[in-house]
């Protein structure tokens, strides 16, 4: 896998340096930059390859082969507290971010329904700055099958949508998953029904709904900081 720009490599190599198989440079970076990568292999690119790689994105002239991302098992998924459950999001960006925000605010595990590719991993793995390599995950083909083994391992279910309870009125459960639906339909009429609790963003302006990623942020803060302690 290769991801790119100044910021994410940089960070990786802070985080988790034994995720990093190669570095790449398309440029020359000042010496205390080019002193952190000492231990690693590095590999100069010309600007037509560097270009290839980062497919016309804005890579600064830093890149990194990581090695591939492996699921977490389920059950092992489940042994956590907090966890997210995204439900048809295809934007990278906005999964990115609900990443970012879930590690920035102590989730255990993120649930995806649905398959990720390649591309789209190394996507999320650049628009989280990284944050996607240090968070367990894992890969679920039925949602409302997860309903029910999340309730049997003692999950609370929240879901995310127009109508619900206000967040910020509620006291969260020891263990909950909150589920967000896709960019333009939402969560399924099916596992809304399958929820415990469903809850909403209450706005000051007529305003029909926020981005996906800036509801997750809010709504995962709220869950978090109004959870018992």
């Amino acid at each position: 896998m290769i991801v790119y720009g100044k910021h994410i490599v940089l960070d990786l190599i802070a985080k988790v340096p034994q995720q990093i198989e190669e570095i790449l440079l398309s440029k020359e970076v000042e010496t205390q930059i080019f002193k952190k990568f000492s231990g690693f292999k590095i590999t100069k690119l010309d600007n037509k390859k560097a270009q290839a790689l980062a497919r016309g994105g804005n890579h600064q002239g830093y890149f990194a082969r990581i090695k591939p991302l492996r699921a977490t098992p389920l059950n092992e998924i489940l042994k956590g507290e907090r966890l997210i459950v995204l439900c048809g999001l295809s934007d990278v960006g906005n999964i990115g971010s609900i990443i970012r925000s879930s590690y920035a605010m102590g989730i255990d595990g993120i649930i995806f329904c649905g398959d990720l590719s390649l591309k789209a991993m190394e996507g999320i793995i650049r628009t989280s700055s990284g944050a996607m390599i240090s968070l367990p995950f894992c890969f679920c083909s039925y949602p409302l099958d997860l309903v029910h083994q999340l309730k049997q391992a003692n999950f609370y279910c929240y879901g995310a949508t127009m109508g619900g309870e206000e967040v910020s009125q509620i006291e969260a459960k020891n263990q909950w998953a909150l589920f967000l639906g896709s960019e333009g339909e939402g969560l399924a009429r099916k596992i809304i029904q399958k929820m415990d609790k469903i809850i909403s963003i209450e706005m000051k302006n007529d305003f029909d709904s926020l981005n996906v990623s800036v509801a997750g942020g809010i709504l995962i803060h709220r869950l978090v900081f109004n959870g018992r302690k």
